[in-house]
């Protein structure tokens, strides 16, 4: 499976995708001939080879003739109309279309109004048209199947727009990246356009460190300003292990504090409560901390949205006074649950699938107990049964 991730360390715009598309590997010729699809006019695409910092990348350079189109305010119809009479392939209308409509909609929460009321001025003028159109287009010509990205670096301070004054992130670029890792620095101006967190945050699958892959090209799209990091959009391209590839892939949250000063007791109210909030897993380990102190490492996995929220009932419900956080990769298997019977009853099985094919089945261990409970026999006889209840389900369906 072939892999692009996008390594957000100065942000990302469209016209930033671009260039590190082509910067990439991507012919401008082509590039060219996908957006000539679009039956648009008055407008030119150029590549300008750049050094950003002491590095080298690449800037897509669009120019409009604005007398022609500054006139044009379009709304998501508009663009629909656009997209929907091209003569791009269907898979790249329907991406550019989600794109389109997730910035509409980000738009109208932010101006408390519907997407039919929403005028695209900055992310909607036909400059970002073009990025949208040719990011999803550049991609498919490259052979991408599957698309992975960093945590953004978003900037600080306010920006000037058509509305004002904004803060950075602009609201809309806020409003697109919920549930996403990001990050802001001392770095003063907007890094994260709402084009390019509108086509990362909806053609990513995964949000993370690098996955792995084995690397075969790398581009450099150059932004136009000049802040103190290196203006650029790095994107790596290469194919994914085939060992993982029929298996599920996620961004996860891993949160981890060493603690030695709190009563053992209290763990178990810990865990179990953070089990209930819906985090993935929790686990301790022992360590060795300052002063030879024996201590207890508290991990825990959640989902990536849910990372403030864990982080908050740890520094409150433990007595650690700081952690740390990350975003990891997991890969798992597609997971489901069936009932077999027994000769003690039914119990659930829980489902492992890979690549179409059950890989694992285990009994349910609360199902085992209840089942030993009620009846008044061994836990161990009943575990036994549902293991070969589990074996036979197996055998029925071969892995």
């Amino acid at each position: 499976m072939r892999v692009a991730y996008f390594d957000c360390f100065a942000g990302a715009s469209g016209d930033m995708i671009l260039g590190a598309l082509l910067d990439a590997g991507l012919e401008l010729g082509t590039l060219k001939s996908e957006l000539a699809k679009l039956k648009l006019s008055h407008y030119d695409i150029e590549l300008k080879k750049v050094v950003k910092r002491g590095i080298g990348g690449s800037q897509a350079v669009i120019s409009i003739e604005h007398d022609h189109h500054s006139h044009h305010h379009r709304h998501l119809h508009d663009i629909k109309e656009i997209i929907g009479r091209s003569d791009l392939a269907e898979p790249i209308k329907k991406q550019a279309l989600q794109i389109f409509t997730r910035l509409a909609e980000a738009e109208a929460k932010v101006h408390r109004t519907s997407i039919e009321n929403i005028h695209f001025h900055e992310v909607g003028a036909m400059d970002a048209i073009l990025d949208v159109v040719g990011s999803v287009a550049g991609l498919a010509a490259l052979g991408v199947q599957r698309i992975c990205c960093s945590p953004f670096h978003l900037g600080s301070g306010t920006i000037e727009c058509a509305h004002g004054v904004l803060p950075v992130p602009a609201p809309a670029t806020a409003e697109l990246i919920r549930g996403k890792p990001a990050y802001a620095t001392d770095v003063v101006g907007e890094l994260l356009t709402p084009t390019g967190a509108a086509i990362l945050t909806t053609l990513s699958s995964d949000f993370g460190p690098l996955p792995n892959m084995t690397v075969e090209c790398i581009g450099y799209g150059a932004g136009t300003s000049d802040p103190p990091v290196p203006n650029l959009l790095r994107v790596i391209i290469g194919n994914a292990n085939d060992e993982i590839e029929e298996y599920q892939h996620e961004g996860v949250g891993v949160l981890e504090t060493n603690i030695d000063d709190m009563n053992p007791q209290m763990y178990d109210y810990v865990i179990e409560q953070m089990l209930l909030m819906g985090a993935l897993d929790v686990f301790l380990g022992p360590i060795q901390m300052k002063k030879s102190r024996p201590g207890t490492l508290v991990t825990v996995v959640c989902p990536e949205d849910k990372v403030g929220r864990f982080a908050d009932f740890l520094m409150r419900e433990t007595t650690t006074i700081g952690l740390r956080w990350r975003v990891d990769n997991r890969i798992k298997a597609a997971r489901s649950f069936r009932e077999v019977e027994t000769k003690y009853g039914r119990l659930t099985l829980k489902i492992a699938e890979a690549g179409g094919k059950i890989i694992n089945a285990t009994p349910e261990y609360e199902d085992c107990k209840k089942i030993a409970l009620k009846h008044g026999v061994p836990l161990k006889e009943v575990m036994e049964e549902a293991r070969t209840a589990a074996a036979a389900f197996l055998g029925g369906n071969p892995r």
